[in-house]
């Protein structure tokens, strides 16, 4: 019996560390979804410092939508990004 406890303790043992030492050296992260972060943070920061680009998405994306309470939604999360010019505000410059 002692030994069969030892072996369980041993298994334990390396199971636990094997767990560790990978945890110190993850896997490097797929190369796409690496690609894929940096364009959404791109194109959040297209978003917070080009106002004609965030009016244009928000037209695009918003635009089609009928429903005054999703639509009224869907331009809510874009002025999260900062203020939309308005069509006169567009006009003038």
């Amino acid at each position: 019996m002692p030994i069969r406890i030892s072996v369980a303790l041993a298994a334990v043992l390396l199971l636990v560390l094997s767990g560790h030492v990978s945890a110190q050296n993850p896997t490097p992260p797929d190369p796409g979804a690496a690609a894929n972060i940096r364009e959404s943070e791109l194109y959040e920061q297209m978003l917070r410092s080009n106002p004609a680009f965030r009016a244009k998405r928000m037209q695009a994306e918003c635009g089609t939508i009928t429903d005054a309470e999703l639509r009224a939604s869907c331009e809510a999360s874009f002025q999260a990004f900062g203020p939309t010019p308005t069509s006169t505000q567009r006009r003038t410059r």
